[in-house]
């Protein structure tokens, strides 16, 4: 049997980041560069695909950073996934950003219920309650935008050990510290797109791979414009 092959990307935060899978060897790039994705994206992809000495039109999938996260950033990654795919002939892989960052919190930390908020701006988070199965961080209930107090009440208090990720919870950490007895902050702020790879992994085997025309991003909130700053538009 064949190795699996999958090419995971990623610009939904400011972090931008690639990573490849090639059966059990890893190969990934990451770098916090909030307003040179559409720069630095490809490269990455170039090296990995140099690194392992394959083409692209030998993978067998490639996923995407589908949000939710920065318009401008989730567009920019399904749009770069979409050409490489396309023009290699092969299905793509949407995965969570929020789900990578709790991904990552089990990797770098062995967490197994984890809390994951991204600052959606307009006072408000992106945010998902996740936990351990068979090795995958896998969602409880519904990915959600909304403000962190109304969050708060909303939720019932999770009792138990349980990490925190994003940057949500740096500027929010105050209100948002009430979903559970005790938080533990996590050094995960980012997604990144090797933490995609066992997420995507298990899409493949699920057959929730797409055709290229299928792929479609995940915003949560259906107003796509807001308060624009630096690194985060």
């Amino acid at each position: 049997m064949d190795e699996l092959k999958i090419l995971a990307v990623d610009t939904a935060t400011e972090a931008c980041s690639a990573a490849l899978l090639v059966g059990d060897t890893l190969y990934s790039r990451w770098e916090e560069a909030p307003r040179d994705h559409t720069r630095k994206i490809l490269p990455m992809v170039q090296a990995l695909l140099d690194e392992a000495g394959l083409s692209l039109d030998e993978l067998d999938a490639i996923a995407f950073g589908r949000g939710p996260g920065s318009f401008t950033g989730v567009r920019i990654g399904i749009s770069v996934a979409q050409g490489l795919a396309f023009g290699a002939g092969v299905p793509m892989i949407g995965v969570s950003t929020l789900a990578a960052m709790a991904q990552g919190a089990h990797k770098l930390e062995g967490a197994e219920q984890v809390l994951a908020a991204i600052d959606a701006r307009m006072d408000e988070v992106y945010f998902g309650h996740y936990a351990l199965v068979d090795g995958v961080m896998t969602l409880v209930g519904e990915e959600v935008v909304s403000e962190p107090a109304a969050l708060v009440q909303a939720r019932d208090k999770l009792t138990g050990a349980v990490s925190c990720v994003g940057t949500g919870f740096e500027t929010y950490g105050e209100t948002l510290g009430g979903l559970a007895d005790a938080l533990m902050p996590s050094l995960v702020r980012f997604p990144a797109a090797a933490d995609m790879l066992p997420l995507a992994r298990q899409a493949w085997f699920a057959g929730e791979a797409v055709p290229v025309e299928q792929a479609t991003p995940v915003y949560l909130r259906d107003k796509v414009t807001w308060k624009k700053l630096p690194g985060r538009e």
